[in-house]
């Protein structure tokens, strides 16, 4: 992306219930919402501040990465530090943006879901709009005071020493000379038989630079309760493989959302943060197999084309790694089936790690699975 989010961000969010409340409520429906970043590499930390009138006040702790290929953006809550809250619990949040430029002015705007600090049941999900600005609302953080000081630090110019020696007659005694270092009579010596300095990009045995392995083979499918997936006598194999050079060469440039994706409300269903590389998505029909037809984007790049959903698997595999930290599963129904509404089963092996995912997708709404590296 080349753009640094180090700064200060505001704008506002909202609920995205009931949208006849929202046009009846308006502005009076929206919380003011600022938050301060410190961006290193493609990673941020900072903090949030939650606020509207008198009603509620909260500021948390938040950190989160960016796609530099892709522009997308995810921020979660970390802790609240400090609340002002005249009733009800608190809730912190996870954000899901898209970062966008136009002319001079910078913008973050996307959708987030909440979580509920008491019982981590559901606040409720919505959508942000936020603007770089140059002040805050509140003060400064400690870390973007320091943070400026680096940067000015870096462009301040070099200091030039003045010749304070009394200069010969007719001379200006404040000229100001640069003077070459003393001349010595001693010959340069090379050193013999010298080794470069090795870096990552010319040592073969760098710790830094992890070779990719590829994935174990097994024939072992997982075990799912009351699916004929898990059957033995199924000697059926995988009627879907979408292949992992191709996943890997996804969104080098920045990818058009389909229109699917845009005329449909997309529901994040579950965040998955993981240390593995390497992913291994298994799809099968949740329940009774009634003609189920799915199409699968990720990141925004379609891997799955109206694809029948039964017992055996649909497989996807694709990478996680520091240079592309996260990425996001869309699930569109392309129909209903026969017992609407369209659902499935989704086995995630991440490493020694396995999840199982039921998703429900409509012809208004599509299932939004999130998938975060997080370096171990």
């Amino acid at each position: 992306m080349g753009q640094d989010l180090t700064g200060i961000w505001r704008g506002h969010f909202g609920s995205s219930g009931n949208r006849m409340i929202e046009q009846l409520l308006g502005e009076a429906d929206r919380y003011k919402f600022e938050i301060q970043l410190d961006q290193r590499n493609k990673q941020f930390q900072g903090v949030t501040y939650s606020y509207k009138t008198t009603v509620f006040y909260g500021k948390a702790t938040c950190l989160g990465a960016v796609n530099t290929t892709t522009k997308k953006v995810i921020l979660e809550e970390l802790k609240i530090v400090e609340l002002r809250l005249a009733g009800g619990d608190a809730c912190i949040m996870t954000l899901f943006l898209q970062y966008s430029k136009s002319g001079d002015e910078e913008f973050l705007e996307g959708s987030y879901t909440s979580t509920n600090l008491r019982d981590s049941l559901s606040c409720g999900r919505g959508t942000v709009f936020l603007r770089k600005v140059i002040t805050s609302d509140f003060y400064k953080e400690p870390f973007l005071v320091k943070r400026e000081q680096e940067k000015a630090a870096i462009k301040k110019p070099p200091v030039i020493a003045k010749n304070n020696t009394p200069g010969s007659p007719g001379t200006n005694k404040n000229t100001t000379t640069k003077t070459a270092p003393p001349a010595t009579n001693k010959p340069l010596v090379v050193a013999k038989n010298t080794k470069p300095v090795n870096t990552p990009s010319t040592t073969k045995n760098n710790p830094l630079k992890k070779p990719v392995t590829s994935p174990t083979t097994s024939k072992q499918k997982p075990v799912i309760k009351n699916n004929p997936a898990s059957n033995p006598t199924n000697k059926s194999t995988s009627v879907k493989v979408v292949p992992l050079d191709s996943i890997k060469k996804i969104d080098r440039k920045l990818a058009i959302t389909p229109k699917v994706l845009l005329t449909r409300e997309n529901e994040v269903v579950q965040t998955i943060s993981t240390d593995a590389n390497e992913i291994i998505i298994n799809l099968y029909d949740n329940g009774s197999i009634d003609n189920d037809t799915v199409s699968i984007y990720l990141d925004k790049k379609l891997v799955v084309t109206r694809q029948r959903l039964t017992d055996k698997p649909i497989s996807i595999k694709f990478v996680l790694d520091e240079t592309n930290m996260f990425h996001e599963l869309v699930m569109v129904a392309e129909n209903l089936g026969e017992i609407p509404p369209n659902t499935s089963l989704m086995v995630v092996k991440a490493g020694s790690k396995q999840y199982e995912v039921r998703i429900t997708s409509t012809e208004q709404k599509n299932a939004v699975v999130i998938f975060k590296y997080e370096k171990s």
